[in-house]
């Protein structure tokens, strides 16, 4: 029995909740860094061309970008036992597990449909990548969303993203580290098979170890609060009151029960998208400001990513990547692939240096000054790489790109965590708005003052409120069947009976907020391929690449100058 409570103990200790959420961060950038490193070669020998493997790649980014909202809006609204966040991270994550078993196997996979195998082959490939790449990047929203929920108090939050952000630089380590090594010639290859086979595999068990864990995770499913939030979405039946329900569930069978159940949540699913337009339409100023902000940033991050291994094969080795194997000038690109490579594994390790200390770091010297701090030093680092010829100051350089990296991933979520932690301050506006929908709400809903009435409920963000409005609580009188709980069966289907709209507008969780953030990352990989290999065509060289970077850093450095960190810039900046 002492066994049991301490083992309870242990897992609903803080930190070894931080732990476990944040393994699938780890599982999560390991499979994308180690996957999405490794497939364009598979797709050049299946026959791809190179101009429509970029295409290829950039089939998640532009995926995500229109689902990542979605997501984040029906998890803010989304009611079940295993709570808000975890049941679309399950989902997401059953879709990289799909993935990483569809690339090793696509070959075998088209030989059980086709004779001529080659063309469905590629097919499922491109499905295998756009969907480890989709769900990979969208799975992180829903992750994030959790760590805020979990962790609500500014400095809880900032450390618990602190480690979010060291996980994600670890995961990279490992990811880029894995597809390196001969497997084929392991002794796992034995028992796992080949080179793509064994690697992929091994992707999947440590994937699955890490999703495992965050059955682990004591997440409070959504308060009876987020009912005046808007449409709530079920993946089960709401379990009532035996106090309030027992004489509706025996007038009615079980059966009727289950079609209103159904017909409720079609009517929700058809309302989502114009409930996400009216939302967009309502984007928190300090929202949309911090959005800029991140999307110029990444914007100069991810072109440089994306573009600095062609930089140093080309620009300062040399090279030429369509040269026949074997050459003088095709092994001089090969050598600058490898040694920028290792400036990216740098970069990774540096980001991790500076996760451990960022919490120090923003401590001792304020968000500002180290989020503004890190915006500025990428723009430098950026032309010192334009204008050196040295390998060794372009890796360094490279390296300490890690410090950008590391706050981005770590002070703009920590920032809309406080806005939302702070709402009568930051979001002002919205929450009178909120209030007067609750209001309405009480107003058209024909049910009376109860038990739970004057229950103080927490927001899901963390603010105490009454389940309804004072004020129209007082004014409507005792009716029969005052002690029916709230969002229970018979609410839905008395409310369906009389013919209860849902014209009421959906309150704004913070996962849909996170989602825009993250649809910055997501912009940001998409618009430097698009335009990228036009600017160095047209310019004839590769230095373009890390220009552009400089480029996008410098109006970064603008925007970020306008962000809302404190109470103080409400009124400097008229938000």
């Amino acid at each position: 029995m002492a066994q049991r409570a301490w083992v309870s103990m242990f897992f609903h200790n803080r930190k070894t909740q931080l732990l476990l959420v944040n393994s699938l961060t780890f599982g999560l950038e390991v499979c994308l860094a180690a996957g999405i490193t490794y497939v364009p070669p598979l797709l050049l020998e299946v026959g791809v061309e190179e101009k429509f493997m970029t295409m290829v790649l950039g089939i998640g980014p532009v995926l995500g970008l229109v689902f990542v909202p979605l997501i984040g809006s029906a998890s803010d609204h989304w009611h079940s036992s295993y709570g808000r966040r975890r049941p679309f991270i399950w989902m997401l994550c059953l879709g990289v597990l799909l993935s990483l078993f569809i690339i090793p196997h696509a070959s075998s996979l088209a030989s059980l449909f086709a004779l001529n195998t080659r063309p469905l082959e590629i097919a499922f490939l491109i499905l295998g990548i756009g969907l480890l790449d989709f769900c990979g990047q969208v799975c992180f929203t829903p992750l994030e969303a959790l760590l805020s929920d979990l962790f609500q108090e500014p400095d809880n939050c900032r450390q618990a993203f602190s480690l979010y952000a060291f996980m994600i630089s670890l995961g990279g380590c490992i990811g880029y580290l894995l597809p390196a090594i001969d497997w084929g010639g392991s002794f796992l290859a034995l028992y796992l098979g080949g080179q793509e086979t064994c690697l992929f595999s091994l992707l999947a068990i440590i994937f699955l170890g890490c999703v495992l864990a965050t059955l682990f995770v004591t997440e409070e499913a959504a308060t009876q609060a987020d009912v005046l939030d808007g449409p709530v979405l079920k993946d089960a039946p709401p379990k009532p009151s035996p106090l309030a329900c027992c004489s509706c569930q025996l007038s009615r069978s079980s059966c009727l029960l289950q079609a209103r159940h159904m017909m409720q949540a079609l009517r929700n699913l058809c309302t989502l998208v114009p409930r996400l337009h009216s939302l967009y339409c309502r984007i928190p100023k300090v929202i949309r400001r911090l959005f800029v902000a991140e999307l110029c940033s990444w914007m100069a991050l991810m072109t440089f990513m994306l573009f600095y291994t062609d930089f140093v094969g080309e620009g300062l080795y040399h090279g030429v990547p369509r040269a026949k194997p074997g050459t003088d000038a095709r092994r001089h690109y090969d050598e600058g692939v490898r040694m920028g490579s290792l400036g990216l594994f740098l970069q990774c390790v540096t980001s991790i240096f500076f996760s451990t200390i960022m919490d120090r770091m923003v401590k001792q010297f304020g968000t500002r000054a180290v989020y503004l701090a890190s915006v500025v030093f990428f723009p430098v680092a950026a032309f010192v790489m334009c204008l050196s010829h040295s390998v060794i100051v372009v890796t360094i350089s490279a390296a300490l790109t890690g410090f950008t990296f590391s706050a981005l991933q770590i002070l703009p979520y920590t920032l809309a965590s406080l806005y939302h932690h702070e709402k009568q301050v930051f979001l002002h506006k919205y929450k009178s708005k909120e209030e007067e929908d609750a209001a309405r709400l009480d107003k058209k809903s024909a049910f009376s003052k109860g038990p739970l009435s004057s229950q103080k409920l927490p927001y899901q963000n963390g603010h105490a409120g009454s389940l309804f409005s004072s004020s129209s609580s007082s004014s409507s009188p005792p009716a029969v069947g005052s002690a029916l709980c709230v969002s229970s069966s018979c609410d839905v289907s008395l409310m369906m009976m009389v013919g209860e709209s849902d014209s009421v507008a959906p309150g704004r969780g913070i996962c849909l907020d996170l989602a825009i953030l993250d649809s910055a990352f997501l912009l940001s990989q998409v618009v430097p391929s698009l335009f990228m290999g036009s600017i160095v065509q047209f310019t004839q060289s590769v230095t373009a690449y890390m220009v552009s970077a400089a480029g996008f850093g410098l109006v970064a450095i603008y925007f970020a100058t306008k962000v809302v960190f404190d109470k103080s810039d409400m009124a400097k900046y008229s938000v």
